[in-house]
């Protein structure tokens, strides 16, 4: 359907793994000329606080595993705000097009006639790997990247032949497999991936308060145990997660599978 200018519009913004300095400067123009500023649950006060006084702002939950709105319900809010004439900013964390429903969400708008623009964002993969120098290719290690969600249902892994993907040249970045990565070593060992692979956990990436955990795959899950992350956490496998080993042992003493702050990571 064709966009109605009678109506406004909805950006739909990548806020970036948490620091606002970690966002687009477009994505920062957005925010600040919102009128409505609809954000998920794992934006950053920082960020939220870039809007305009006056700006309705409704918070829309979803975070993996905790109660959020639903989808629909978001739809139709974003549809009943931009036919109010407003400027609607459909804030999401990290990027909007890895995992955020942003094509969900762009056809049901254009759908209805309303104008939208997709505003890219740093990925939480991106700023692990920046903040704790992980290259996610590397020369004659890593020729790929593979971003997965790793969602359990009933005990067991859903939407991907996980078996399939035990590729010693491709690097795994893994969203939302905090309380998977028992099952993911499994079934990526039983698939025939080395069970010493270098693995990372890394804990609220890109923000100041990022903590890493790493140790051989077989061993992640005891790793992530010990460090008891209460935020959103990114996991890497592949041989290029061995960077961050070396990156610390230059700097820390402490055992392999002890959470590193990013305070001791980045220390040189």
């Amino acid at each position: 359907m064709p966009s109605d200018p009678s109506i406004g519009r909805v950006l739909l913004v990548g806020a970036g793994p948490g620091p606002a300095d970690l966002m687009t400067v477009r994505a920062q123009k957005a925010v600040q000329g919102a009128q409505a500023l609809l954000y998920d649950a794992l934006v950053s006060e920082e960020v939220i606080a870039l809007a305009p006084p006056g700006c309705f702002r409704i918070q829309t939950g979803k975070r993996a595993g905790r109660a959020s709105m639903a989808q629909e319900s978001i739809n139709r809010l974003m549809l009943r705000l931009a036919r109010r004439g407003l400027t609607v900013v459909r804030l999401k964390g990290g990027d909007p097009s890895i995992f955020g429903r942003v094509g969900e969400e762009v056809a049901y708008l254009r759908g209805r006639g309303v104008t939208t623009e997709v505003v890219p964002g740093v990925t939480a993969a991106c700023a692990a790997a920046a903040q704790f120098d992980i290259p996610l290719t590397h020369r004659g290690v890593a020729r790929r990247v593979l971003f997965a969600t790793a969602r359990t249902e009933g005990g067991a892994l859903v939407d991907l032949d996980w078996s399939g993907l035990a590729d010693g040249q491709t690097t795994l970045a893994l969203y939302m497999g905090k309380s998977a990565a028992g099952l993911l070593a499994k079934q990526l060992i039983a698939g025939g991936l080395d069970a010493g692979v270098p693995a990372a956990a890394i804990e609220n990436a890109g923000a100041p308060s990022a903590r890493l955990v790493h140790a051989p795959l077989e061993g992640l899950a005891a790793a992530l145990g010990v460090m008891n992350p209460q935020g959103p956490v990114l996991i890497l496998i592949g041989e290029v997660a061995a960077h961050a080993v070396d990156a610390l042992a230059t700097t820390d003493p402490a055992p392999l599978t002890q959470a590193i702050p990013i305070s001791l990571a980045r220390r040189r």
